[in-house]
């Protein structure tokens, strides 16, 4: 068993085929999690991310062990740092201040992780954290929405018909036993002239849902919409 391991951390065409295919077996689960919810980037692309890094790495030990020069880990490292690029082109900023893609952005540069890990003939850990990787995304968002449910802070976006009216709305928030901090006055070309649109930040003194905190908020006078971000 040892002796066969060895054989296949090697570079070697058994190796390399059972490379390869682990990458497209990892990139194909992680990113059919992230395509089933229509996130930016899916299964294609998690599929070519994991595989163009196991390449990297199967190349970089191929010069190492057949010319015996190069850091082993030297391509490595710039697929580490260059992910980061491609990353960024899944998170946006949409009109109303919120921030989507992340979970997206760290998913492809964890799968990345695994390619190299797989790329350098490290299947333990690329299987173990390709697994983990897996359960995190599909798994802990419902527990990461259980808390949000029950939290008492919470981001808001507000349209209100007027600039006068936001003024109101602060005083009547604040008799409500709101907190407000963390206002961002935004220029949404999308709503009417004279109107405004905010994001902040509520907090409750007093233990309420997030739905009953919303329903309050959007009974204020001169509110004329609210979305919880």
């Amino acid at each position: 068993m040892g002796e066969g391991l060895s054989y296949l951390r090697e570079i070697n065409l058994a190796s390399v085929c059972l490379r390869i295919v682990l990458s497209l077996i990892i990139g194909g689960i992680l990113g059919l999690e992230r395509g089933r919810k229509n996130r930016p980037a899916g299964f294609r692309t998690y599929i070519l991310v994991c595989l163009g890094s196991t390449l990297v790495m199967m190349t970089n030990q191929y010069v190492y062990q057949v010319f015996g020069t190069s850091d082993p880990t030297r391509m490595g490292a710039q697929v580490v740092s260059g992910i980061g690029f491609l990353g960024a082109g899944t998170i946006i900023v949409t009109g109303r201040q919120q921030i989507k893609g992340i979970t997206t952005a760290a998913g492809m540069w964890t799968s990345a992780c695994c390619g190299l890990a797989i790329g350098i003939g490290f299947y333990e850990g690329a299987i173990a954290g390709g697994i983990i990787v897996f359960l995190i995304m599909e798994f802990l968002e419902k527990m990461d929405c259980v808390i949000r449910k029950h939290s008492n802070i919470m981001d808001v976006y507000l349209e209100f018909d007027g600039k006068k009216m936001f003024s109101t709305f602060l005083i009547h928030a604040r008799e409500s036993g709101f907190d407000v901090t963390n206002i961002e006055i935004g220029k949404n070309k999308h709503i009417k002239t004279g109107e405004l649109s905010v994001v902040l930040t509520l907090e409750s003194q007093i233990k309420r849902t997030q739905e009953e905190m919303l329903a309050i908020i959007g009974s204020i006078e001169g509110v004329s919409f609210i979305e919880k971000l």
